[in-house]
């Protein structure tokens, strides 16, 4: 029974071609018998944070996907804080609410274009590296992966972009407004926090945040592995966590 039902998968894969038993990144069979190899162990953590960066990117680029989203928002900096209170207490509420509204568009208007950056960094991480995330105990591994090998290239690839939707935004404006506003009263100490570079980083984690978010999912949840490859190389990892890395 099992001989006849290898055979049909073979037709099955061979007259339909269907995309869920193609492994998108090597183009190898993946087999639905035995245990994941290395290959499939890499291509299942390299999908599930392509899925993750993209869905991610795509939800946080929608208008108020960071202005709506509480966990990963774009307040003012910690040390223009005071700035804020102090412009809020002299009338200025509306610059102050502009600021950080203004902000949030420009994350969102550059959030799509992070996903070609992403997907660079995914394609090359090695066979080892895919097995230890996999096999590990920590439930976001892939992210935190990712986070330590790519966040210098994403922050000088991003920085430009950011910068080109402050201006687009309005927050660059904004922001010269209330910084003007406020130096402009009597004995406070001039300041000018570096707002590009905050939002950049702001930015990037927002992202961070939601990759870690989907990739919670497809560990925990069998519902969220939505293809043969995801199936199969996280079913494995269930019954395997904490084994050697290595495999």
């Amino acid at each position: 029974m099992k001989t006849m039902s290898y055979i049909l998968a073979c037709f099955t894969i061979l007259f339909l071609g269907s995309c869920e038993t193609l492994n998108q990144y090597g183009g190898q069979v993946i087999s639905q018998y035995g245990n994941p190899s290395q290959a499939e162990m890499s291509s299942g953590i390299k999908q599930a944070l392509e899925f993750g960066t993209n869905y991610s990117a795509d939800r946080l680029a929608t208008p108020n996907g960071y202005f709506n989203n509480l966990a990963v928002k774009i307040l003012w900096p910690e040390e223009a804080q005071k700035i804020e209170r102090t412009i809020r207490t002299i009338g200025l509420n509306k610059l102050a609410d502009d600021v950080v509204l203004s902000v949030n568009r420009a994350a969102e208007q550059a959030a799509i274009e992070a996903k070609p950056i992403f997907l660079s960094a995914i394609r090359q991480m090695t066979l080892r590296d895919a097995s230890n995330i996999l096999l590990g105990s920590q439930q976001d591994a892939a992210t935190e992966y990712f986070k330590r090998v790519t966040s210098e290239q994403l922050r000088a690839k991003f920085n430009p972009i950011i910068q080109a939707n402050l201006e687009k935004a309005g927050a660059t404006r904004h922001w010269a407004t209330a910084i003007n506003a406020y130096n402009r009263i009597p004995l406070v100490t001039k300041v000018n926090p570096d707002l590009d570079d905050y939002v950049t980083q702001k930015a990037i984690d927002g992202l961070f945040h939601e990759i870690a978010q989907e990739e919670l999912k497809i560990r925990t949840n069998a519902a969220s592995r939505s293809t043969t490859l995801l199936q199969k190389v996280f079913g494995w990892a269930d019954k395997n966590r904490g084994a050697a890395a290595g495999y």
